[in-house]
């Protein structure tokens, strides 16, 4: 899928590629959930299909946090509070630990919630605000939010369906 230049792009690559990710989360078996099978985000370390969930439920709710910041007039903490942009190993880090202890299902609800504020803040927005000026750096806030949802979760699928293969 190419890389989504308006807002109708953007709505049908995030609910295009998030269909097809849940569609195969459906298919991971909920007592393997936890087993650390999937390459991490930090070289060398391994990760759980749950772990992989708690990143994009992170990345998700980061997303939104950065617009409800703005909102309220704060200044931008970019990618998180505490963490550069060569940080990014870590971070993903903690959001696996943020979210250890919950269960399968509880992860699923979770990523589904985000990506339904994701889709209602894409919604809200004009398509000026989305994609006519620079929203972080010289990226539109349009292409912040597709680097952050849609193309996570197309890779996220792509992991999940290698290691599904192998089962």
């Amino acid at each position: 899928m190419a890389v989504p230049a308006s807002k109708d792009e953007l709505l049908t690559a995030i609910r295009t590629e998030y269909a097809r990710l849940r569609a195969d989360l459906d298919r991971v078996p909920t007592e393997s959930a936890r087993e650390p099978v999937l390459s991490g985000h930090v070289k060398s370390t391994m990760m759980s299909p749950a772990d992989l969930l708690a990143y994009l439920i992170g990345w998700n709710e980061q997303v939104l946090t950065w617009h409800d910041r703005r909102a309220a007039g704060l200044p931008d903490e970019m990618p998180a509070a505490g963490f550069g942009w060569n940080d990014l190993g870590a971070l993903a880090q903690r959001f696996y630990r943020d979210h250890e202890g919950e269960p399968w299902a509880a992860l699923r609800a979770r990523l589904d919630e985000a990506e339904q504020r994701i889709e209602a803040l894409v919604l809200s927005r004009s398509e000026e605000e989305l994609y006519g000026t620079p929203w972080y750096r010289t990226w539109t806030m349009g292409r912040m939010i597709s680097l952050n949802t849609a193309s996570p979760y197309r890779n996220a699928r792509g992991r999940i369906r290698r290691w599904l293969r192998t089962l």
